[in-house]
């Protein structure tokens, strides 16, 4: 068969053997396709490369068959679909994934929340680390005073007594409502 498509001299004989290598192999490759989770227009597009790649090498000189024309384009599709497989196993659809993710409500922080932390920004990073430590994070005098290094916890309460003052004279300046920060 192969000798046949390589020397033949019409149009008419070199069409045969494909159409032959086709009603032969692709009955296998749809079959492996399938097995494999692809659809028959996965198994045409894979086929129709094998052939191609098939042609291509028959026409190569010194390229000899060792085994019959079918299995060896079963062969060939077999490698494309692996391939054309993993490439497609890397890219994930987001769309599918998105589904399964639900951001919690707070997630994003509202509109109260950073304009609470703009007015502790504006304090200072050492009153927002304390002050965050000690409401936020529950952590007891005592740890915050071996955390973030001040001499007894006297001099710590002191020190967030004139944090939460800093922030009260901040919000009072910029004529801030305590009804701003309510829900």
């Amino acid at each position: 068969m192969v000798a046949v498509a390589k020397k033949a001299p019409d149009a008419r004989s070199k069409e045969q053997p494909i159409e032959e290598l086709y009603e032969a192999a692709f009955p296998s490759v749809a079959r492996f396709v399938k097995k494999m989770g692809g659809d028959l227009e996965d198994a045409k597009d894979v086929f129709h490369d094998a052939l191609v790649i098939y042609q291509e090498r028959c026409n190569q000189p010194g390229f000899s068959l060792q085994h019959s024309p079918e299995g060896y384009l079963l062969g060939i599709a077999k490698h494309l679909w692996i391939r054309k497989h993993h490439q497609q196993r890397k890219l994930v659809p987001l769309s599918s994934i998105e589904r399964e993710i639900s951001l919690p409500e707070d997630y994003f922080p509202s509109y109260k929340t950073q304009r609470l932390l703009q007015f502790l920004e504006i304090a200072g990073q050492k009153c927002l680390d304390l002050l965050r430590a000690f409401y936020y994070q529950k952590q007891p005098l005592k740890q915050l005073v071996k955390t973030l290094g001040y001499a007894n916890e006297h001099s710590l309460s002191v020190q967030k007594y004139k944090c939460l003052e800093k922030v009260r004279h901040t919000i009072k300046n910029q004529s801030v409502a305590y009804e701003d920060f309510l829900d």
